[in-house]
Protein backbone atom coordinates (compact mmCIF):
# COMPACT_ATOMS: atom_id res chain seq x y z
CA UNK A 1 0.00 0.00 0.00
CA UNK A 2 2.84 2.32 0.96
CA UNK A 3 4.57 1.54 -2.32
CA UNK A 4 1.38 2.38 -4.23
CA UNK A 5 1.04 5.70 -2.36
CA UNK A 6 4.69 6.50 -3.07
CA UNK A 7 4.24 5.87 -6.79
CA UNK A 8 1.11 8.01 -6.81
CA UNK A 9 2.98 10.84 -5.06
CA UNK A 10 5.82 10.61 -7.58
CA UNK A 11 3.27 10.65 -10.40
CA UNK A 12 1.57 13.72 -8.92
CA UNK A 13 4.96 15.44 -8.50
CA UNK A 14 5.93 14.69 -12.12
CA UNK A 15 2.55 16.01 -13.29
CA UNK A 16 3.06 19.16 -11.23
CA UNK A 17 6.49 19.73 -12.75
CA UNK A 18 5.12 19.12 -16.23
CA UNK A 19 2.28 21.57 -15.64
CA UNK A 20 4.68 24.23 -14.39
CA UNK A 21 6.94 23.71 -17.42
CA UNK A 22 3.92 23.87 -19.75
CA UNK A 23 2.80 27.18 -18.25
CA UNK A 24 6.35 28.52 -18.30
CA UNK A 25 6.79 27.60 -21.98
CA UNK A 26 3.38 28.93 -22.99
CA UNK A 27 3.58 32.34 -21.27
CA UNK A 28 6.98 32.68 -19.55
CA UNK A 29 6.76 36.40 -18.79
CA UNK A 30 3.17 36.18 -17.55
CA UNK A 31 3.82 33.02 -15.51
CA UNK A 32 6.96 34.29 -13.79
CA UNK A 33 5.46 37.72 -13.13
CA UNK A 34 2.22 36.24 -11.75
CA UNK A 35 4.15 33.90 -9.47
CA UNK A 36 6.12 36.84 -8.07
CA UNK A 37 2.95 38.85 -7.51
CA UNK A 38 1.25 35.94 -5.76
CA UNK A 39 4.30 35.28 -3.60
CA UNK A 40 4.23 38.86 -2.38
CA UNK A 41 0.53 38.59 -1.53
CA UNK A 42 0.82 35.17 0.10
CA UNK A 43 3.72 36.13 2.35
CA UNK A 44 1.76 39.02 3.83
CA UNK A 45 1.50 38.57 7.60
CA UNK A 46 3.33 35.21 7.40
CA UNK A 47 7.04 35.96 7.83
CA UNK A 48 8.52 37.00 11.13
CA UNK A 49 9.47 40.64 10.46
CA UNK A 50 13.04 41.11 9.31
CA UNK A 51 15.10 44.09 10.38
CA UNK A 52 13.15 47.32 9.95
CA UNK A 53 14.35 50.87 10.62
CA UNK A 54 14.08 52.24 14.13
CA UNK A 55 12.77 55.38 12.43
CA UNK A 56 9.88 53.32 11.08
CA UNK A 57 7.55 54.27 13.91
CA UNK A 58 7.91 57.96 13.15
CA UNK A 59 5.85 57.68 9.96
CA UNK A 60 5.93 56.55 6.35
CA UNK A 61 9.38 56.18 4.80
CA UNK A 62 9.27 57.66 1.29
CA UNK A 63 12.05 56.53 -1.04
CA UNK A 64 10.87 58.46 -4.10
CA UNK A 65 7.84 58.90 -6.36
CA UNK A 66 6.55 57.43 -9.59
CA UNK A 67 4.30 59.86 -11.45
CA UNK A 68 3.86 61.63 -8.10
CA UNK A 69 2.75 58.41 -6.36
CA UNK A 70 5.00 57.92 -3.31
CA UNK A 71 7.20 54.81 -3.23
CA UNK A 72 6.93 54.34 0.51
CA UNK A 73 7.69 51.67 3.06
CA UNK A 74 4.58 51.06 5.16
CA UNK A 75 3.69 48.07 7.30
CA UNK A 76 2.39 45.24 5.07
CA UNK A 77 2.39 47.23 1.84
CA UNK A 78 4.06 45.90 -1.31
CA UNK A 79 7.46 47.49 -0.57
CA UNK A 80 7.41 46.11 2.97
CA UNK A 81 6.48 42.60 1.85
CA UNK A 82 9.04 42.55 -0.96
CA UNK A 83 11.77 43.63 1.45
CA UNK A 84 10.70 40.99 4.02
CA UNK A 85 10.57 38.26 1.37
CA UNK A 86 14.00 39.08 -0.05
CA UNK A 87 15.53 39.40 3.40
CA UNK A 88 14.20 36.01 4.50
CA UNK A 89 15.53 34.37 1.33
CA UNK A 90 19.02 35.84 1.84
CA UNK A 91 19.31 34.70 5.48
CA UNK A 92 21.79 37.45 6.30
CA UNK A 93 23.91 37.21 9.43
CA UNK A 94 24.59 40.51 11.14
CA UNK A 95 28.20 39.51 11.82
CA UNK A 96 28.79 39.09 8.08
CA UNK A 97 31.52 41.62 7.11
CA UNK A 98 29.50 42.44 3.97
CA UNK A 99 26.22 42.67 5.88
CA UNK A 100 25.50 46.35 5.25
CA UNK A 101 26.36 46.10 1.54
CA UNK A 102 24.13 43.04 1.04
CA UNK A 103 21.43 44.57 3.22
CA UNK A 104 21.43 47.69 1.04
CA UNK A 105 21.18 45.49 -2.06
CA UNK A 106 18.06 43.79 -0.65
CA UNK A 107 16.42 47.13 0.04
CA UNK A 108 17.37 48.43 -3.39
CA UNK A 109 15.91 45.35 -5.10
CA UNK A 110 12.71 45.69 -3.08
CA UNK A 111 12.55 49.36 -4.05
CA UNK A 112 12.99 48.57 -7.74
CA UNK A 113 10.34 45.83 -7.65
CA UNK A 114 7.97 48.34 -6.05
CA UNK A 115 8.74 50.97 -8.68
CA UNK A 116 7.93 48.45 -11.43
CA UNK A 117 4.78 47.37 -9.59
CA UNK A 118 3.58 50.97 -9.21
CA UNK A 119 4.63 51.73 -12.79
CA UNK A 120 2.51 48.91 -14.19
CA UNK A 121 -0.43 50.09 -12.12
CA UNK A 122 0.11 53.57 -13.53
CA UNK A 123 0.07 52.22 -17.09
CA UNK A 124 -3.20 50.39 -16.42
CA UNK A 125 -4.69 53.47 -14.77
CA UNK A 126 -3.74 55.58 -17.81
CA UNK A 127 -5.46 52.96 -19.96
CA UNK A 128 -8.63 53.32 -17.85
CA UNK A 129 -8.59 49.80 -16.38
CA UNK A 130 -10.14 49.15 -12.94
CA UNK A 131 -10.39 45.59 -11.59
CA UNK A 132 -14.05 44.59 -11.04
CA UNK A 133 -15.02 44.28 -7.38
CA UNK A 134 -16.41 40.76 -7.77
CA UNK A 135 -13.13 39.58 -9.34
CA UNK A 136 -11.16 41.06 -6.46
CA UNK A 137 -13.51 39.42 -3.92
CA UNK A 138 -13.17 36.06 -5.65
CA UNK A 139 -9.37 36.19 -5.58
CA UNK A 140 -9.43 37.36 -1.95
CA UNK A 141 -11.43 34.27 -1.03
CA UNK A 142 -8.79 32.06 -2.63
CA UNK A 143 -5.89 33.42 -0.59
CA UNK A 144 -4.30 30.92 1.83
CA UNK A 145 -4.94 33.29 4.75
CA UNK A 146 -8.65 32.45 4.46
CA UNK A 147 -8.45 28.73 3.67
CA UNK A 148 -9.36 25.88 5.99
CA UNK A 149 -8.91 22.36 4.59
CA UNK A 150 -8.85 23.78 1.09
CA UNK A 151 -12.09 25.76 1.44
CA UNK A 152 -12.86 29.40 2.18
CA UNK A 153 -13.31 30.00 5.92
CA UNK A 154 -15.61 32.88 6.85
CA UNK A 155 -14.35 32.52 10.42
CA UNK A 156 -10.76 33.23 9.37
CA UNK A 157 -11.98 36.06 7.20
CA UNK A 158 -13.77 37.71 10.16
CA UNK A 159 -10.84 37.11 12.53
CA UNK A 160 -8.61 39.40 10.47
CA UNK A 161 -9.01 43.02 11.59
CA UNK A 162 -10.81 45.24 9.11
CA UNK A 163 -7.85 47.55 8.40
CA UNK A 164 -5.56 44.62 7.57
CA UNK A 165 -8.27 42.97 5.49
CA UNK A 166 -8.91 46.18 3.53
CA UNK A 167 -5.18 46.64 2.96
CA UNK A 168 -4.99 43.09 1.59
CA UNK A 169 -8.03 43.70 -0.61
CA UNK A 170 -6.33 46.72 -2.19
CA UNK A 171 -3.18 44.69 -2.77
CA UNK A 172 -5.18 41.98 -4.55
CA UNK A 173 -6.82 44.64 -6.73
CA UNK A 174 -3.38 46.03 -7.58
CA UNK A 175 -2.08 42.55 -8.39
CA UNK A 176 -4.98 41.94 -10.80
CA UNK A 177 -4.13 45.14 -12.69
CA UNK A 178 -0.46 44.12 -12.80
CA UNK A 179 -1.36 40.60 -13.98
CA UNK A 180 -3.47 42.09 -16.80
CA UNK A 181 -0.57 44.31 -17.80
CA UNK A 182 1.79 41.33 -17.94
CA UNK A 183 -0.82 39.31 -19.80
CA UNK A 184 -1.04 42.01 -22.45
CA UNK A 185 2.75 42.03 -22.81
CA UNK A 186 3.00 38.25 -23.05
CA UNK A 187 0.22 38.27 -25.64
CA UNK A 188 2.66 39.78 -28.15
CA UNK A 189 3.47 36.42 -29.65
CA UNK A 190 6.51 35.67 -31.79
CA UNK A 191 5.41 34.58 -35.26
CA UNK A 192 6.40 31.15 -36.55
CA UNK A 193 7.89 32.79 -39.64
CA UNK A 194 10.17 34.90 -37.48
CA UNK A 195 11.20 31.86 -35.43
CA UNK A 196 12.02 29.89 -38.59
CA UNK A 197 14.06 32.78 -39.97
CA UNK A 198 16.06 33.05 -36.75
CA UNK A 199 16.68 29.32 -36.90
CA UNK A 200 18.34 29.64 -40.31
CA UNK A 201 20.85 32.10 -38.82
CA UNK A 202 22.52 29.25 -36.94
CA UNK A 203 24.12 28.17 -40.24
CA UNK A 204 26.62 28.15 -41.75
CA UNK A 205 29.28 27.91 -39.08
CA UNK A 206 33.03 28.21 -39.53
CA UNK A 207 36.16 27.06 -37.73
CA UNK A 208 39.14 29.41 -37.64
CA UNK A 209 42.82 29.73 -36.92
CA UNK A 210 43.97 33.17 -35.83
CA UNK A 211 47.17 34.97 -34.87
CA UNK A 212 47.18 38.09 -32.73
CA UNK A 213 49.54 41.05 -32.90
CA UNK A 214 49.02 42.74 -29.54
CA UNK A 215 49.63 46.41 -28.77
CA UNK A 216 51.88 45.42 -25.86
CA UNK A 217 54.33 43.88 -28.37
CA UNK A 218 55.14 47.34 -29.73
CA UNK A 219 58.96 47.23 -29.44
CA UNK A 220 61.20 49.34 -27.24
CA UNK A 221 63.12 50.42 -30.33
CA UNK A 222 60.00 52.18 -31.66
CA UNK A 223 59.36 53.75 -28.27
CA UNK A 224 62.92 55.05 -28.12
CA UNK A 225 62.68 56.44 -31.67
CA UNK A 226 59.54 58.39 -30.77
CA UNK A 227 61.08 59.72 -27.53
CA UNK A 228 64.17 60.98 -29.38
CA UNK A 229 61.97 62.65 -32.02
CA UNK A 230 59.91 64.46 -29.32
CA UNK A 231 62.36 65.24 -26.50
CA UNK A 232 60.45 68.26 -25.18
CA UNK A 233 57.43 66.10 -24.26
CA UNK A 234 59.43 63.77 -22.05
CA UNK A 235 61.56 66.13 -19.97
CA UNK A 236 61.19 64.96 -16.37
CA UNK A 237 61.06 67.09 -13.22
CA UNK A 238 59.88 66.99 -9.63
CA UNK A 239 57.39 69.63 -8.55
CA UNK A 240 55.37 70.81 -5.57
CA UNK A 241 52.18 72.82 -5.99
CA UNK A 242 49.77 75.04 -4.08
CA UNK A 243 46.22 75.42 -5.48
CA UNK A 244 43.89 78.25 -4.45
CA UNK A 245 40.29 78.19 -5.67
CA UNK A 246 39.04 81.48 -4.22
CA UNK A 247 40.96 84.20 -6.10
CA UNK A 248 44.20 85.19 -7.79
CA UNK A 249 44.74 87.82 -5.10
CA UNK A 250 44.73 85.25 -2.29
CA UNK A 251 47.12 83.02 -4.25
CA UNK A 252 49.55 85.94 -4.69
CA UNK A 253 49.39 86.82 -0.97
CA UNK A 254 50.33 83.24 -0.05
CA UNK A 255 53.12 83.19 -2.65
CA UNK A 256 54.52 86.46 -1.23
CA UNK A 257 54.42 85.07 2.33
CA UNK A 258 56.62 82.18 1.18
CA UNK A 259 59.03 84.46 -0.69
CA UNK A 260 59.52 86.80 2.29
CA UNK A 261 60.02 83.92 4.71
CA UNK A 262 56.84 84.44 6.75
CA UNK A 263 55.96 80.77 6.15
CA UNK A 264 57.44 77.76 4.40
CA UNK A 265 56.08 76.28 1.22
CA UNK A 266 55.11 73.07 3.05
CA UNK A 267 53.27 74.93 5.82
CA UNK A 268 51.42 77.09 3.30
CA UNK A 269 50.42 74.02 1.31
CA UNK A 270 49.06 72.16 4.32
CA UNK A 271 47.19 75.23 5.57
CA UNK A 272 45.88 76.78 2.36
CA UNK A 273 46.18 74.49 -0.66
CA UNK A 274 42.94 73.04 -1.99
CA UNK A 275 44.00 69.90 -3.82
CA UNK A 276 44.98 66.31 -3.05
CA UNK A 277 48.67 67.19 -2.48
CA UNK A 278 47.98 69.61 0.40
CA UNK A 279 48.58 67.09 3.17
CA UNK A 280 51.85 66.11 1.48
CA UNK A 281 53.12 69.66 1.74
CA UNK A 282 52.26 70.23 -1.93
CA UNK A 283 54.53 67.47 -3.27
CA UNK A 284 53.05 66.14 -6.55
CA UNK A 285 56.06 63.95 -7.33
CA UNK A 286 57.93 63.24 -10.53
CA UNK A 287 56.31 64.43 -13.75
CA UNK A 288 57.00 64.66 -17.44
CA UNK A 289 56.41 67.79 -19.46
CA UNK A 290 53.36 66.33 -21.21
CA UNK A 291 51.64 65.84 -17.82
CA UNK A 292 51.35 69.62 -17.46
CA UNK A 293 49.58 70.09 -20.80
CA UNK A 294 46.17 69.30 -19.26
CA UNK A 295 46.74 71.54 -16.25
CA UNK A 296 48.36 74.57 -17.89
CA UNK A 297 46.87 75.20 -21.31
CA UNK A 298 48.99 78.28 -22.02
CA UNK A 299 52.18 77.03 -23.65
CA UNK A 300 54.39 79.94 -22.51
CA UNK A 301 53.21 79.65 -18.89
CA UNK A 302 53.77 75.91 -19.01
CA UNK A 303 57.28 76.32 -20.38
CA UNK A 304 58.18 78.77 -17.60
CA UNK A 305 57.21 76.11 -15.01
CA UNK A 306 59.18 73.40 -16.77
CA UNK A 307 62.26 75.67 -16.94
CA UNK A 308 62.35 76.45 -13.20
CA UNK A 309 65.67 75.91 -11.44
CA UNK A 310 65.77 73.66 -8.37
CA UNK A 311 64.11 75.46 -5.44
CA UNK A 312 62.70 78.24 -7.61
CA UNK A 313 59.07 79.37 -7.33
CA UNK A 314 56.85 80.05 -10.33
CA UNK A 315 54.50 82.97 -10.72
CA UNK A 316 50.77 82.42 -10.06
CA UNK A 317 49.23 80.67 -13.07
CA UNK A 318 45.62 80.11 -14.02
CA UNK A 319 44.89 76.36 -14.41
CA UNK A 320 41.87 74.10 -14.84
CA UNK A 321 41.65 73.67 -11.05
CA UNK A 322 42.20 77.24 -9.88
CA UNK A 323 45.07 79.67 -9.27
CA UNK A 324 48.30 77.71 -8.86
CA UNK A 325 51.99 78.28 -8.29
CA UNK A 326 54.76 75.68 -8.33
CA UNK A 327 58.12 75.00 -6.76
CA UNK A 328 60.75 73.01 -8.64
CA UNK A 329 62.09 70.39 -6.21
CA UNK A 330 64.36 69.15 -8.99
CA UNK A 331 65.15 70.97 -12.23
CA UNK A 332 63.93 69.42 -15.48
CA UNK A 333 66.26 67.04 -17.26
CA UNK A 334 66.16 65.13 -20.56
CA UNK A 335 64.65 61.67 -20.62
CA UNK A 336 66.93 58.78 -19.71
CA UNK A 337 65.96 55.84 -21.91
CA UNK A 338 68.16 53.56 -19.81
CA UNK A 339 65.61 54.10 -17.02
CA UNK A 340 62.91 51.48 -17.64
CA UNK A 341 60.31 53.46 -15.67
CA UNK A 342 60.79 56.48 -17.93
CA UNK A 343 60.56 54.35 -21.06
CA UNK A 344 57.34 52.83 -19.69
CA UNK A 345 55.87 56.33 -19.32
CA UNK A 346 56.76 57.10 -22.93
CA UNK A 347 55.13 53.84 -24.02
CA UNK A 348 51.97 54.66 -22.07
CA UNK A 349 51.86 58.10 -23.68
CA UNK A 350 52.15 56.58 -27.17
CA UNK A 351 49.45 53.98 -26.45
CA UNK A 352 47.12 56.68 -25.13
CA UNK A 353 47.75 59.51 -27.60
CA UNK A 354 49.52 58.04 -30.62
CA UNK A 355 47.36 54.96 -31.11
CA UNK A 356 47.46 55.23 -34.88
CA UNK A 357 51.24 54.92 -34.87
CA UNK A 358 51.05 51.68 -32.89
CA UNK A 359 48.32 50.27 -35.15
CA UNK A 360 50.34 51.16 -38.24
CA UNK A 361 53.28 49.18 -36.90
CA UNK A 362 51.09 46.20 -35.93
CA UNK A 363 49.37 46.21 -39.33
CA UNK A 364 52.76 46.25 -41.04
CA UNK A 365 53.83 43.20 -39.03
CA UNK A 366 50.51 41.48 -39.72
CA UNK A 367 50.80 42.16 -43.47
CA UNK A 368 54.27 40.61 -43.45
CA UNK A 369 52.85 37.53 -41.73
CA UNK A 370 49.84 37.32 -44.08
CA UNK A 371 52.15 37.42 -47.10
CA UNK A 372 54.27 34.59 -45.68
CA UNK A 373 51.18 32.57 -44.74
CA UNK A 374 49.80 32.94 -48.26
CA UNK A 375 52.90 31.36 -49.78
CA UNK A 376 54.18 28.97 -47.09
CA UNK A 377 51.04 28.17 -45.09
CA UNK A 378 49.51 29.54 -41.92
CA UNK A 379 51.23 27.15 -39.50
CA UNK A 380 54.65 27.57 -41.09
CA UNK A 381 54.43 31.37 -41.09
CA UNK A 382 53.37 31.38 -37.43
CA UNK A 383 56.28 29.11 -36.47
CA UNK A 384 58.79 31.22 -38.43
CA UNK A 385 57.54 34.42 -36.79
CA UNK A 386 57.43 32.76 -33.35
CA UNK A 387 53.74 33.66 -33.00
CA UNK A 388 51.24 31.46 -31.17
CA UNK A 389 48.40 30.21 -33.33
CA UNK A 390 44.96 30.12 -31.71
CA UNK A 391 41.87 28.25 -32.88
CA UNK A 392 38.15 28.70 -32.31
CA UNK A 393 34.79 27.64 -33.69
CA UNK A 394 32.60 26.46 -35.13
CA UNK A 395 30.55 29.66 -34.83
CA UNK A 396 27.89 31.24 -37.06
CA UNK A 397 27.81 34.89 -38.06
CA UNK A 398 26.74 36.10 -34.63
CA UNK A 399 27.11 39.87 -34.60
CA UNK A 400 26.56 41.18 -31.07
CA UNK A 401 27.21 37.85 -29.32
CA UNK A 402 23.56 36.83 -29.13
CA UNK A 403 23.12 34.04 -26.56
CA UNK A 404 20.86 32.22 -29.03
CA UNK A 405 23.88 31.08 -31.05
CA UNK A 406 27.47 30.04 -30.41
CA UNK A 407 29.44 33.23 -29.90
CA UNK A 408 32.99 34.47 -30.27
CA UNK A 409 33.08 35.10 -26.52
CA UNK A 410 32.66 31.35 -25.90
CA UNK A 411 36.03 30.78 -27.59
CA UNK A 412 37.77 32.06 -24.47
CA UNK A 413 40.31 34.10 -26.46
CA UNK A 414 40.67 37.34 -24.52
CA UNK A 415 42.17 39.19 -27.48
CA UNK A 416 38.90 38.67 -29.36
CA UNK A 417 36.71 40.02 -26.55
CA UNK A 418 35.67 43.04 -28.65
CA UNK A 419 35.20 41.12 -31.90
CA UNK A 420 31.54 40.25 -31.33
CA UNK A 421 30.37 43.77 -32.20
CA UNK A 422 33.00 44.46 -34.85
CA UNK A 423 31.32 44.34 -38.27
CA UNK A 424 34.71 44.37 -40.05
CA UNK A 425 35.65 41.20 -38.18
CA UNK A 426 32.47 39.37 -39.19
CA UNK A 427 32.69 40.56 -42.78
CA UNK A 428 36.22 39.19 -43.07
CA UNK A 429 35.41 36.01 -41.15
CA UNK A 430 32.64 34.96 -43.53
CA UNK A 431 33.82 36.46 -46.82
CA UNK A 432 37.42 35.22 -46.76
CA UNK A 433 37.63 31.98 -48.81
CA UNK A 434 38.27 28.79 -46.84
CA UNK A 435 41.94 28.00 -46.18
CA UNK A 436 42.89 31.53 -47.22
CA UNK A 437 44.35 34.33 -45.14
CA UNK A 438 42.39 37.47 -44.32
CA UNK A 439 43.76 40.97 -44.50
CA UNK A 440 44.90 42.32 -41.10
CA UNK A 441 41.98 43.46 -38.89
CA UNK A 442 42.03 45.91 -35.99
CA UNK A 443 40.10 44.36 -33.09
CA UNK A 444 40.21 46.32 -29.85
CA UNK A 445 43.84 46.84 -28.85
CA UNK A 446 45.11 44.21 -31.26
CA UNK A 447 45.55 43.42 -34.93
CA UNK A 448 44.61 39.91 -36.03
CA UNK A 449 44.86 37.71 -39.12
CA UNK A 450 42.21 35.01 -39.68
CA UNK A 451 42.26 31.77 -41.61
CA UNK A 452 38.82 30.11 -42.07
CA UNK A 453 39.39 26.35 -42.05
CA UNK A 454 36.03 24.76 -42.85
CA UNK A 455 32.35 25.56 -43.08
CA UNK A 456 29.65 23.31 -41.66
CA UNK A 457 25.87 23.37 -41.38
CA UNK A 458 24.21 23.26 -37.99
CA UNK A 459 22.66 19.95 -36.96
CA UNK A 460 18.88 19.70 -37.11
CA UNK A 461 18.72 19.28 -33.33
CA UNK A 462 20.61 22.56 -32.88
CA UNK A 463 18.27 24.39 -35.25
CA UNK A 464 15.27 23.09 -33.32
CA UNK A 465 16.87 24.16 -30.06
CA UNK A 466 17.36 27.68 -31.43
CA UNK A 467 13.73 27.80 -32.54
CA UNK A 468 12.61 26.55 -29.12
CA UNK A 469 14.79 28.95 -27.15
CA UNK A 470 14.19 32.10 -29.24
CA UNK A 471 10.67 32.88 -27.88
CA UNK A 472 12.01 32.57 -24.31
CA UNK A 473 14.89 34.88 -25.14
CA UNK A 474 12.48 37.41 -26.67
CA UNK A 475 10.31 37.17 -23.57
CA UNK A 476 13.29 37.74 -21.28
CA UNK A 477 14.45 40.66 -23.42
CA UNK A 478 10.98 42.17 -23.25
CA UNK A 479 10.94 41.77 -19.48
CA UNK A 480 14.34 43.47 -19.19
CA UNK A 481 13.26 46.28 -21.50
CA UNK A 482 10.08 46.84 -19.48
CA UNK A 483 12.03 46.87 -16.23
CA UNK A 484 14.37 49.40 -17.77
CA UNK A 485 11.38 51.41 -19.03
CA UNK A 486 10.06 51.90 -15.50
CA UNK A 487 13.42 52.28 -13.72
CA UNK A 488 14.70 54.92 -16.16
CA UNK A 489 11.38 56.66 -16.78
CA UNK A 490 11.19 60.41 -16.27
CA UNK A 491 8.18 59.78 -14.06
CA UNK A 492 10.50 58.21 -11.48
CA UNK A 493 11.90 60.45 -8.77
CA UNK A 494 14.50 58.11 -7.26
CA UNK A 495 15.57 59.14 -3.78
CA UNK A 496 16.54 55.70 -2.55
CA UNK A 497 20.16 56.43 -1.66
CA UNK A 498 19.32 59.60 0.22
CA UNK A 499 16.55 57.97 2.27
CA UNK A 500 18.27 54.64 2.90
CA UNK A 501 21.49 56.10 4.24
CA UNK A 502 19.66 58.74 6.20
CA UNK A 503 17.84 55.92 8.02
CA UNK A 504 20.61 53.36 8.36
CA UNK A 505 23.40 55.85 8.85
CA UNK A 506 21.68 56.68 12.11
CA UNK A 507 21.13 53.06 13.17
Amino acid sequence: MASKDKKQNEKDEDWGKSEIMHRLKTHPFLFIGTVLVLIIIIIAFVFVPAIVPSAYGSGDLVFGHYNKVPIKYVMNNYFYQAQQYLYQRQSLAQDDPDFLYRFAQIWRQAFEETVIHVGMQDEMKQAGYVAPVDVVDRQMAELPQFQDNGRFSSTRFREMDSNTRMNLWHQVRESIAVAHYMSDISGLRTSSTEVSFIGTMASPKRNFDVVVFAANTYPDSEVDTYARANPSLFRSMRLSRITINSSEREARLILESIRNGTTTFEEAARTNSQDWAAERGGDIGSMMAYDLVYEISNEQARERVISLAAGELSDVTRTSSGWVFFRADEASRPIDLNDSSQRTRVRNYILAFQRGQVEDWLISEAERFASAAGTRGFDTAAAEANISKLSFGPIPLNYGNSPIFSSISSAGITELANAGSNDTFWRAAFSTPLNSVSAPLVVGDNVIVLCPLEEVQAEEDELEMVKLYYPYWISGSMENSHRSYFLTNRKLDDRFQETFWKIWGEN
